[in-house]
């Protein structure tokens, strides 16, 4: 692993995100496990449950997130004072723990590299389609944000669990797979997600032990058991953006902040591929920055991080960051 510094805008937020496949617009319970598998239609999350449970759980999450966004704002605030990826590269390992019961749902390495080739098109912005940009978000658009992904190792375990829920189980023994060195390797959870959901990630302060990202198998990668429209690996882009601490273009909220100042006020999120022009029920109706990675539209019609989340993610670095452990040689 490598260190190295970069920035722009601002943050402050406090949850983990389980982004769903469901037809519904309105938030999904938690998904119990052994739930069929909803077709996978649109995205949506169950963000508002998942960080329940996780306080409940963990009285002290709160506090921990709240010091990593006071962080982020310093950082963001004094950019001179830090030295943001400024030197290299970022390069996060990345080991898959593949659960499976059926022989389709077993992924093949192809498959799981494949995701991998995704996330450094993504995250390097060579992306065949960063180039269609529309001319009002060419100025915003981040470029490289010099974080790099590379394959590490792949756990597979055969199960009798016919699929997944939100509850992550996957992530422990008997049933899932512990993640291999959290601290320092990014872990992500290969599986047949119930409840129509595509993936979901922890954000940066949550427990060690289930640290990571969880992808629905038809939702990994852009080959293989992928399936339209999210066989292009960018589930993958969203949720590793979560676990580096970017939230929802819409802030999760009506017109809500997404703690970034260079991406434009949305009134909520939005599904499949909207007009270029599509413009916000928000205050000034400004036009949505829809091809963003952390909206909630198709494989195909996301392609862009800003420049103020390049910023924030590369934050998560820094000494004190939520991803400082990443950054150590």
């Amino acid at each position: 692993m490598r260190r190295t510094f970069v920035m722009l805008a601002a943050g402050t937020m406090l949850f983990a995100i389980g982004c769903t496949k469901s037809a519904k617009n309105e938030p999904k319970a938690m998904a119990q496990e052994e739930e069929t598998s909803a077709p996978a239609t649109q995205r949506q999350c169950a963000s508002y449950e998942v960080l329940q449970e996780q306080l409940k759980a963990d009285p002290s999450l709160a506090k921990r997130m709240n010091d990593i966004e006071e962080l982020t704002k310093q950082v963001l605030a004094n950019p001179s004072q830090y030295r943001l990826l400024a030197d290299g590269t970022i390069e996060i390992p990345v080991v898959f723990n593949v659960l499976y019961k059926t022989a389709a749902q077993n992924v093949s390495l192809a498959q799981l590299q494949s995701q991998i080739d995704v996330l450094n098109e993504d995250y390097a912005a060579t992306n065949s389609d960063y180039s269609t940009i529309p001319a009002l978000f060419q100025g915003v658009g981040a470029g490289n944000t010099s974080i790099k992904f590379v394959l590490d190792a792949v756990n597979r375990k055969s199960t009798t669990t016919t699929s997944w829920s939100t509850n992550n189980a996957m992530k422990k023994s008997p049933k899932g797979i512990a993640p291999t060195s959290p601290t320092t390797k990014l872990n992500i959870w290969v599986c047949n997600m119930g409840g129509g959901i595509l993936g979901y990630a922890q954000f940066p302060g949550g427990s060690s032990a289930t640290d990571g990202v969880v992808l629905d198998d038809n939702a990994t990668g852009r080959t293989g058991t992928a399936a339209a429209p999210f066989n292009l690996g960018r589930t993958a882009t969203h949720e590793v953006g979560h676990w580096l601490n970017l939230r929802h273009i819409w802030g999760d909220a009506t017109c809500g902040n997404d703690q970034v100042g260079d991406t434009p006020l949305h009134n909520t999120a939005n599904y499949g591929c909207p007009a270029s022009d599509h413009r916000s029920t928000c205050t000034g109706t400004p036009v949505e920055m829809t091809m963003n990675y952390m909206d909630y539209t198709d494989d195909a019609c996301m392609y862009m991080f800003s420049a103020g989340q390049k910023s924030r993610m590369q934050a998560t670095f820094v000494s004190g960051g939520g991803r400082n452990s990443f950054a150590q040689p």
